[in-house]
């Protein structure tokens, strides 16, 4: 499903060249997990940035679902990401004066569906992520671990078929770091392909594949013998 061949990135600063990415491949099918893990610097950031389509590589192909995401213009680019991707961070991102409801709801406003037809979907999503009963709270009055549900439940109400996730539990206790990674693995399970960067050896432990970067470079760090291990085994 996602497909990344040869990619380099080059930053220049002055005079100075920064080769943030150097010949990354990998590929990633339907159903299945990678954590990406390495130092800060890197290049985890960078890669996320190209495979969201938000920087372009110097070089090589990202091709999502058989788009080549490196070709399309910034217009396009900005669709295909809100259909195709979604996205779960550290700081979970929400909009502070929105409740959870409307925060899950944004992106099928911005797809321009009718307002029924997002408010069901939206309310599907957080009821899939055990927070119907928190849909008119704001983010303040959620707690770190039901903020980011509601940030899962944004980044998969469009249905994406790729999910990009940051550090998805850096900013959470282990319990709930747990409650959230379990989520994450119910959404491979159910067919979605998952990026995830993290330090965390036990977020990593949900995935099907671990890689690791170091100063731009992809290598394999192994892969589990269960297909689909469990969260706290």
């Amino acid at each position: 499903m996602l497909d990344v061949q040869g990619v380099s990135k080059t930053y220049r600063r002055g005079n100075l060249e920064v080769r943030a990415l150097r010949d990354v491949t990998f590929h990633l099918p339907a159903g299945r997990a990678v954590a990406i893990m390495g130092p800060s610097g890197s290049g985890k950031s960078t890669l996320l940035n190209v495979l969201s389509g938000l920087d372009r590589p110097t070089s090589g192909t990202v091709v999502i679902d058989g788009a080549r995401l490196d070709r399309l213009g910034a217009e396009a680019a900005t669709v295909f990401r809100r259909r195709n991707i979604g996205f779960v961070f550290q700081f979970f991102n929400l909009l502070p004066t929105m409740p959870a409801l409307d925060n899950v709801a944004l992106p099928l406003i911005a797809e321009g569906l009718a307002h029924r037809e997002v408010m069901r979907r939206a309310a599907d999503g957080l009821a899939a992520v055990g927070l119907a009963g928190r849909a008119e709270h704001l983010p303040d009055e959620l707690s770190g671990g039901e903020q980011q549900r509601v940030a899962i439940a944004r980044a998969l109400v469009m249905r994406p078929r790729l999910l990009l996730a940051d550090e998805p539990t850096g900013n959470l206790d282990t319990v709930t770091g747990e409650e959230v990674l379990r989520l994450l693995r119910a959404a491979v399970d159910g067919g979605l392909s998952l990026v995830m960067v993290t330090h965390s050896p036990a977020a990593a432990r949900i995935a099907d594949r671990i890689l690791v970067i170091q100063d731009g470079q992809l290598q394999e760090a192994g892969e589990h013998a269960a297909a689909k291990p469990r969260v706290g085994c």
